[in-house]
């Protein structure tokens, strides 16, 4: 009789419970997981019937449930009682190797993880909870004794046998299995040295370093499992300071967990700009090494003692424990997917960009022609109607390219690329950091250039003036928008903007006109504009996004309003707002900051007075870490001195009104 994923039985004959990744959402009931004064075995009898009932009366059916269940993943299985439901980690071919295979695990989808998380082995624990709750679900499911298992670093991988557990300290108490299997990378370890090793250790080793070894009786899948979720939790979603938060009455799950997740597998899935990707692992980086200098300076403070340079060392605590707060806020506007997109990052704004080619030495201008193939009679039109008009000048030449990237990648100051009719596809983003101009011969509609595959951007300009015309642009995958504007200044006229992702972005410093174009698509705004940029939109039509124009406050004293200019657009059929405006929430901030100067004029205060105490992890900001988001609608946005000028627009059907602001 086959059964459902993950009810397997160990060596001693006991039900394990099986890790919720494996099984289909739909099959799961409500279920309470807290510890009680039952034994483990009741515990894992109750969990295992809550999660697989129904699976023992539907054994006789397994043939009918076999042509409808064929998932491949590690969330819906059709094996017999016993088989392993997990696949063998191999070598790497020509790898040689003296120790055995582990489980396949580090592949599991998101809500695999989700799911294990949320439902087993976190719940709605509080921070200063989660170590308990941790060891509470490695004890339901982890084997407790006589298995084997690779201890790996980053030196060695050795086999061992696991006699005990300490889920307390979250390690396992382990033997060397001789005679010694192990690989080395770098260095030699004998038999010897190992046991001394081990012996350094009390033969204790961390858990996450622990991998079982791979087993296809099935009894160790979900002590395989429940490792892979601790490795990956404490890899990728832990922060060690996450703890220290006095405010400590929240949902650890909802506020970090979650938020987290997503981030690493937007990450991993190409759907984060690689910009912002280097711009969040350097924070942690900094905020890791902040916490680091923070707490080393908090234990180092006497407990007795009131010296001058305790003082000294309060002060400076308060300026890292300031730092590490201004970090903490900027990972958690990277991790918030709403403050993501509203807010966006300037990292991308600092980068290298293509490097601008200037003029030639000759001083020689190219008129550059892009076309796959074209009739005597488009030939003749072109001569006739472009290439003749500008190449009055005998210093004048023309280059054929078959598609607009060699063409753009030609290019030099004031050169001219003419795209003749077709449809273009490009798989790299076209980057223009030179004054040149880029225009269709003839309607939007028949000159198309499509990009199809992932990337941080379709079209990219930095350029001090550069001219786009009837041209229509069909966007996939892109992740910072159909047109990039990061400096310069790019005029576009009569083009067409299919967006599948984001949209256009002005970023500060950047000047955008846009006359006569059609955007719609995007599930960002159909045009982001940065402080200090400067935005004109005459005559568009701007529909079918989540929200049409996005107009971007970062509240930061170097920033400066944007400059816009909206007449004669028709924005419609958007699914948020027309016209949305992101900005601080005044009020939290102005409570925030007076509440920071209160309680940190009193930490200092009693640092002088009580000095030699040593101090909790200032709470002064935490009640404020939680970012309030609010959006609502407003009748006018048309007297914010941002705007220029702003008539003639027709506003029509957006979801949630014409005009609305949100407030972070």
């Amino acid at each position: 009789m086959e059964q459902e994923p993950g009810q397997q039985h160990s060596a001693g004959g006991a039900v394990n419970m099986a890790d919720i990744v494996v099984e289909d959402v739909e099959s799961f009931v409500n279920i309470d997981l807290e510890t009680n004064t039952e034994t483990s075995d009741h515990g894992m009898s109750i969990i295992s019937q809550a999660l697989f009932q129904g699976a023992e009366d539907e054994g006789d059916s397994d043939d009918e449930d076999d042509e409808d269940d064929d998932d491949s993943g590690t969330d819906h299985y059709n094996c017999v009682r016993g088989g392993t439901q997990l696949q063998r980690c191999e070598r790497q071919p020509g790898m040689q190797s003296t120790v055995p295979d582990t489980f396949q695990t580090s592949h599991l989808l998101f809500y695999e993880r989700f799911k294990a998380y949320q439902d087993y082995m976190l719940g709605d624990c509080k921070p200063s909870e989660v170590k308990a709750f941790t060891a509470d679900y490695l004890e339901k499911v982890l084997e407790p004794c006589d298995w084997l298992a690779l201890w790996c670093t980053d030196v060695f991988d050795v086999l061992v046998e696991v006699q005990d557990l300490d889920l307390k300290d979250l390690k396992a108490c382990v033997r060397l299995v001789l005679p010694l299997q192990c690989d080395t990378r770098g260095c030699d370890l004998s038999e010897d040295s190992m046991t001394a090793l081990l012996e350094a250790t009390q033969h204790r080793v961390p858990l996450q370093e622990v991998h079982a070894v791979y087993d296809a009786s099935g009894d160790f899948d979900l002590t395989a499992l429940a490792l892979e979720h601790l490795r990956f939790f404490y890899k990728h979603i832990w922060r060690q300071w996450d703890e220290e938060d006095e405010d400590d009455d929240f949902d650890y799950f909802v506020r970090c967990v979650e938020p987290r997740l997503r981030l690493y597998y937007d990450m991993l899935e190409d759907r984060v700009p690689a910009g912002l990707v280097t711009e969040y692992q350097s924070l942690l980086e900094s905020c890791s090494k902040c916490f680091n200098q923070f707490s080393a300076l908090r234990s180092d403070l006497g407990s007795d003692s009131d010296s001058e340079l305790d003082n000294v060392s309060m002060v400076e605590g308060l300026k890292l424990y300031e730092q590490l707060e201004t970090l903490r806020r900027k990972l958690h506007i990277i991790e918030n997917p709403l403050l993501r997109y509203v807010l966006g990052y300037r990292g991308n704004s600092r980068q290298q960009s293509v490097q601008s080619r200037g003029l030639r030495c000759t001083g020689v201008k190219v008129i550059h022609v892009v076309t796959a193939s074209c009739s005597s009679h488009q030939l003749q039109s072109l001569l006739t109607d472009r290439l003749l008009p500008l190449s009055s000048s005998e210093d004048t030449q023309i280059q054929f390219h078959s598609d607009p990237v060699s063409a753009v990648d030609s290019c030099h100051q004031g050169d001219v690329v003419c795209i003749l009719p077709g449809t273009y596809s490009v798989t790299s983003s076209i980057c223009i950091p030179d004054s040149i101009t880029v225009e269709g011969f003839g309607p939007p509609d028949d000159v198309v250039i499509e990009k199809k595959n992932k990337g941080d951007s379709f079209v990219e300009s930095t350029g001090p003036e550069v001219k786009l015309s009837n041209i229509k642009f069909i966007q996939h995958d892109a992740i910072e928008g159909i047109l990039c504007v990061r400096q310069g200044t790019v005029n576009m006229e009569n083009c067409v903007l299919q967006c599948e992702t984001t949209g256009v972005i002005v970023r500060t410093s950047a000047c955008l006109s846009m006359k006569r174009c059609d955007l719609y698509g995007s599930k960002g705004a159909g045009v982001e504009i940065y402080p200090g940029s400067v935005c004109s939109l005459t005559g568009n039509g701007i529909h079918h996004c989540k929200d049409g124009i996005l107009i971007k406050d970062f509240a930061d004293v170097l920033d400066v309003m944007p400059s816009i200019t909206m007449e004669n657009n028709v924005i419609h059929n958007n699914e948020g707002y027309g016209v949305i405006l992101v900005k601080p929430n005044n009020g939290e901030t102005q409570r925030a900051e007076e509440n920071h100067g209160t309680e940190g004029g009193a930490s200092t205060e009693a640092g002088a007075s009580t000095s030699g105490k040593k101090w909790a992890f200032s709470r002064q900001l935490s009640r404020n870490k939680e970012t309030s988001c609010v959006s609502r609608a407003v009748e006018d946005l048309t007297e914010l001195p941002v705007f220029v000028s702003i008539t003639g627009n027709q506003f029509r059907r957006n979801g949630m009104g014409d005009y609305g602001t949100f407030y972070y």
